[in-house]
């Protein structure tokens, strides 16, 4: 299967040389890609231990992240970090802002 890229679906020059207007495509363009499952995560930070700690770990024990307090997550979708952003509170439940969106080549 090959990867699918948002790009492809830009205007291209038609025949004549000219470009398409852009009321010719919309979101409908993109209608077959609707009901294509994806895997997002917003990563809070990672913890490395070795199992012997992992086992010792019960309710209650606290892992140290390697993030401080208001430092942006990462957004990922499909294993591919393609954002950051900010953890927000929406009807009692966590969500996620995104702040930044990540480039090909962006991630530092």
């Amino acid at each position: 299967m090959s990867d699918l890229k948002l790009d492809e679906f830009a205007p291209t020059p038609n025949d004549t040389g000219g470009a398409h207007d852009s009321s010719e495509r919309s979101a409908a363009d993109l209608a077959a890609v609707y009901d294509v499952p994806v895997n997002i995560q917003a990563v809070l930070g990672r913890s490395y231990m070795e199992v012997a700690s992992l086992l010792r770990l019960s309710r209650g024990s606290v892992i140290e992240l390697d993030r401080k307090v208001g430092e942006a997550i990462d957004i990922y979708v499909n294993n591919r970090l393609v954002a950051r952003g900010e953890v927000v509170v929406v009807d009692e439940r966590l969500g996620v802002t995104m702040t930044e969106i990540i480039k090909d080549g962006d991630v530092a």
